[in-house]
């Protein structure tokens, strides 16, 4: 699992069919263009325990017109220059940020509201799987 290649690209369809975004934030329409690659956490991998299933919610996240997220792309804060967003769909909040350098980071997919707490209030451990994530080619 250490460096996970798949062909996930950052596209923007909100460009194409902005009527279609439906659960679009708009600060995270506004940098959206500007995001050059995808890269995932391990412990994002290890929380949803199946490559598939990580594959298909990025896809899903990365599409905004999935109508099974009650939230999307809601902005939590700003670390050090990375922006954290997060995710719902049903009980399971899926942690990720633009980093400095324009590529989305999928940190972390919790089920337990109090360890999504716990992870956003832990800035190193932010800044910590940020740095280790790999990138996607």
């Amino acid at each position: 699992m250490r460096n996970m290649k798949t062909d996930i690209k950052p596209l923007n369809p909100c460009l194409e069919r902005k009527d279609f975004c439906i659960n679009c934030n708009s600060y995270f329409m506004n940098i959206r263009p500007s995001i050059k690659s995808v890269a995932i956490s391990k412990h994002f991998l290890r929380d949803l325990k199946n490559k598939e299933k990580a594959t298909y919610i990025i896809k899903d996240i990365l599409d905004c017109s999935n109508l099974e997220f009650s939230e999307l792309h809601k902005f939590e804060k700003k670390i050090d220059g990375n922006l954290i967003f997060r995710a719902k769909k049903g009980p399971m909040h899926i942690v990720y940020g633009v980093d400095k350098g324009m590529r989305i980071i999928f940190l972390r997919a919790v089920k337990n509201f109090n360890k999504y707490k716990k992870f956003l209030e832990s800035k190193k451990e932010i800044l910590r799987t940020i740095a280790h994530a790999h990138g996607i080619d």
